[in-house]
């Protein structure tokens, strides 16, 4: 029986047939018995990229299948979610090598998406910690394939949008810690220029991500708060957090129960909360020992948060843009204020060189923005994409819902080389999404 499904920006909801397996064997006979599908886990990409009318959820493929405490390598099968994964690695001494703004994402969707984090410009995306992994094929075989084996396979799986097949096997390195803390730093800018200066300055942190007010104009447009941030060591905790390094804490978790209605998100309502959050740190620069999950995982505590946008939901528009075109920033920043579209929420992050088939991330800016789906927007984020293209950068797959053809060929050049490959895995394209159809990424 058919259900209504989205993606965690509400847009788009589909009718699909959505089935599960805990079994590989149980795996193998969907494969058989289906004329198209795509894999889909915990439906925290955006847009819609794990959407199509025939689903295979594997959150109930999630065991753990092994977990080396001495070199920090972890095996797992790939509905597992960050947060299962955590719960484990964290007591032990480990941490994730990279990990995106919530821990309520697969291990699968980590690769398929190639995550990345606060720590991009010094230590990459998720891909890099991959040691090998297994993908079903539409042909019904599983594959392992790593940087050095299958090496096609692989680079074309991570970033690839589920689009080779279905990951069901990860194995991935660790980062060792000694106390489940950060020490955190944050700094207040006036402008996007003394931000982008701040960011600079401080890049020997491992983790630094920045909040813009995206609705201010004049002197102070793109004014906002850097959060830089280390796991802190076992020497830098007081004698109480000694006691227990690695614990965890509990946190309170709240929720909206409803969608809120379309006027509370206004403009005026945006501005007042920028405008709360800016000044809420009285201080041109604070420092304190925090627990990792609010450094990490901020809305993680608001289950269902993305009810707040409403019933129409929200697209979130991410991009990056060289370092020499960050103009293009202030392009951008300015032509929202202009127009006041209210955006939300707006993080801006640095990458480190990573150019691969597909993955998202390269050396530059990247900005994440997310808009209230209204009347206007659709046309309006067409011409964000066209001033992204002019600065030589690319948008996001994981959170794309509307992009054009013409717009993803210009970001990705290795794009034909990526339809190239999953042709070759995919022939016939049975495994295809709304998000592959839409931006004809396979041959059906």
């Amino acid at each position: 029986m058919k259900k209504r499904i989205s993606n965690w920006g509400n847009f788009p909801v589909v009718s699909a047939n959505e089935k599960s397996f805990v079994f590989i064997e149980q795996l193998h006979d969907l494969v058989s018995e289906s004329r198209d599908f795509i894999a889909r886990g915990n439906g925290r990409c955006y847009g819609d990229a794990s959407l199509a009318e025939s689903v295979f959820s594997t959150l109930k493929f999630d065991k753990i299948l092994s977990f080396n405490k001495l070199e920090g390598i972890f095996e797992c099968q790939s509905g597992i979610l960050l947060d299962q994964v955590l719960e484990v690695i964290v007591p032990a001494g480990w941490f994730l090598p990279v990990t995106p703004g919530t821990k309520f994402i697969t291990i699968g969707g980590a690769v398929a998406s190639d995550i990345h984090g606060k720590n991009h410009y010094a230590e990459g995306s998720f891909s890099r910690y991959v040691m090998d992994l297994d993908i079903f094929l539409a042909s019904g075989e599983s594959v392992t394939c790593s940087s050095e084996i299958n090496n096609d396979l692989f680079e074309s799986t991570c970033g690839g949008m589920g689009l080779t097949g279905v990951i069901t096997r990860v194995k991935f390195k660790l980062k060792k810690i000694e106390s489940s803390y950060i020490r955190k730093k944050q700094f207040r800018a006036e402008n996007l220029e003394e931000l982008i200066l701040l960011m600079d300055k401080n890049c020997g942190y491992t983790y630094a991500t920045a909040w813009i007010d995206c609705l201010k104009k004049g002197p102070h447009s793109g004014r906002g708060i850097l959060i830089v941030g280390e796991h802190a060591l076992f020497s830098e905790l007081d004698e109480k957090r000694k006691e227990n390094p690695l614990r965890k804490q509990q946190s309170r978790k709240v929720s909206f129960p409803v969608n809120l209605p379309s006027w509370a998100l206004t403009v005026f309502v945006v501005k007042t909360f920028n405008l709360f959050y800016y000044f809420r740190q009285n201080k041109s620069e604070v420092e304190e020992l925090v627990w990792y999950e609010p450094f990490f995982y901020p809305l993680d505590d608001i289950l269902h948060w993305n009810r707040a946008y409403g019933k129409k939901g929200f697209i979130q528009y991410q991009f990056v843009i060289p370092f020499e075109k960050k103009q293009g920033l202030f392009e951008i920043l300015n032509r929202i204020a202009e127009r006041d579209m209210a955006c939300f929420l707006a993080v801006l992050k640095i990458f480190g060189k990573q150019e691969s088939i597909i993955s998202f991330p390269r050396e530059g800016y990247s900005l994440s923005l997310d808009f209230p789906f209204r009347s206007g927007l659709l046309e309006f984020l067409d011409e964000l994409d066209r001033i992204v293209i002019h600065y030589g950068g690319r948008l996001y797959l994981t959170k794309d819902a509307r992009m054009k053809p013409d717009i993803l060929q210009s970001g990705y050049p290795g794009l034909e080389r990526f339809r190239q490959i999953v042709n070759k895995y995919n022939p016939g394209g049975r495994i295809h999404s709304m998000l592959s159809d839409r931006l004809n990424l396979v041959t059906n």
